[in-house]
């Protein structure tokens, strides 16, 4: 299947192509040229299926032109090898547990996907290293250092704010060595983000070394992301709850939900989107009022979700060719502050027992107050509740349990570069390595 770039300056390419440079030439999104709509068949059975079984199908949908079948079953069951359940918080509510990978937080499935993709290609090429560029607002960083770790052939540069992620998160990529570098940037996420989307875009630095990108922006990335919304879906169908089904996505990069989007283009029943911000409420203020006006982030407690100019906004105009009506009618939004998310982690923990983190606590937040009569809410959990731990424990007023993954973390030793937010400083670095 050939992709084209959002910005449709340059050619369309192919997949190989698309997953090793990361970015268009012209500085857009790759998109697929056909969104393939899976066989009726395939939805009316699919309760029946295990996890890796739908990823299969739907990966073979996206990749199963370019990857031999074997070779791709290989990489979705390799990557898979974690549950993604379904929890009941409430009447109605559920929580989509994405947090029992490596490294407790969604993007362990498309972070191990891509690992896994780009190995394959890079052993077809058989030529020099490719070099990964990633920025991070939390757990981007931890997901592709742990998914690409000791991946012969690739390094992996990991670009992450300096003191605004949290200090398990920072652990998770900062203990690791190998073929893995942090570096830690002064400045915000939207900084480190300007770095990698600069770094590709200089020819100099491109001719000294092979780059690509781990963020969402990599079509390897967000793609798989899209297998657990037919999870989701398959989960719900299994309790008789399919019908009228709402997913609501955290959103701070706007890969996650883009997945979704996605997967509701394959045909995947879901009536409707919700969108949940924190402060950082670019997308929700561009529903209002049809006008999307990037600004400089500000730092919440959902640190993730921190993005001022979120990349895969881009996909989504992209998809809907531009119409914002088109946008508002399969996607709603909602915004809340920090003491709003406190609230919400408290009175859900008091009332259920159910332990929220603060991006999870948005995407339950917008579900309690949007839902309508007949409705089923899925919220995407998108990351434990213990990688936040000193947040979590100051809300709730209690002391929470650090799961054995993350306290191996907790162990490591720090080893990160300082580096400034300006880009050349960043390129001359990167010229010595």
């Amino acid at each position: 299947m050939n992709y084209y770039s959002t910005n449709k300056q340059t050619p369309a390419t192919g997949l190989h192509e698309a997953v090793v440079k990361g970015l268009a030439p012209d500085k857009g999104l790759y998109m697929p040229e056909v969104i393939k709509q899976l066989p009726r068949e395939f939805f009316e059975h699919l309760e029946e299926l295990s996890f890796q079984e739908i990823a299969y199908k739907v990966a073979d949908a996206f990749f199963g032109e370019d990857v031999p079948a074997e070779t791709l079953r290989r990489i979705v069951y390799d990557t898979l090898s974690f549950d993604v359940p379904a929890v009941k918080v409430k009447e109605n509510i559920y929580s989509l547990e994405l947090f029992h990978g490596p490294t407790l937080a969604f993007k362990d499935v498309g972070a191990r996907f891509m690992a896994r993709l780009l190995g394959y290609f890079i052993k077809q090429e058989g030529k020099r290293r490719v070099n990964v560029l990633v920025a991070t607002s939390g757990d981007t960083g931890s997901a592709v250092a742990n998914g690409f770790l000791g991946v012969e052939g690739i390094h992996v540069y990991v670009l992450y704010p300096k003191g605004k992620v949290s200090e398990i998160q920072e652990k998770q990529f900062t203990t690791l060595g190998r073929n893995i570098t942090a570096l830690e940037v002064d400045g915000v996420f939207d900084d480190c983000q300007a770095l990698v989307k600069s770094a590709f875009m200089d020819e100099k630095l491109n001719t000294h070394m092979k780059l690509t990108s781990a963020n969402s922006i990599n079509v390897a990335r967000f793609l798989p992301q899209a297998f657990y919304y037919f999870y989701a879906y398959a989960q719900m169908k299994k309790l008789g709850k399919a019908d009228n089904l709402v997913i609501c996505v955290p959103s701070g990069n706007f890969g996650n939900i883009t997945a979704g989007l996605f997967g509701k283009r394959m045909g995947l029943p879901v009536k409707r989107f919700i969108a949940a911000n924190n402060r950082n409420d670019i997308f929700y203020q561009y529903l209002q009022t049809g006008i999307y006006a990037p600004k400089a982030s500000v730092a919440t407690i959902a640190n993730a979700m921190d993005v001022g100019d979120p990349s895969n906004f881009a996909r989504i105009f992209d998809l809907y060719k531009g119409s914002h009506a088109a946008v508002k009618e399969e996607i709603s939004g909602a915004t809340y502050n920090d003491e709003q998310i406190r609230e919400t982690v408290r009175t859900v923990y008091n009332e259920t027992g159910y332990l929220l983190d603060p991006h999870g606590a948005c995407g339950y937040r917008a579900l309690e107050e949007e839902l309508c009569p007949g409705e089923t809410g899925v919220f995407l959990e998108t990351a434990h509740p213990a990688k936040f731990r000193d947040t979590v424990e100051s809300i709730i007023g209690d002391s929470i349990e650090i799961p054995a993954k993350l306290q191996a973390f907790m162990e490591g030793t720090k080893q990160s570069i300082p580096i400034s937010k300006d880009f050349e400083s960043f390129k001359a670095f990167l010229m010595k390595e």
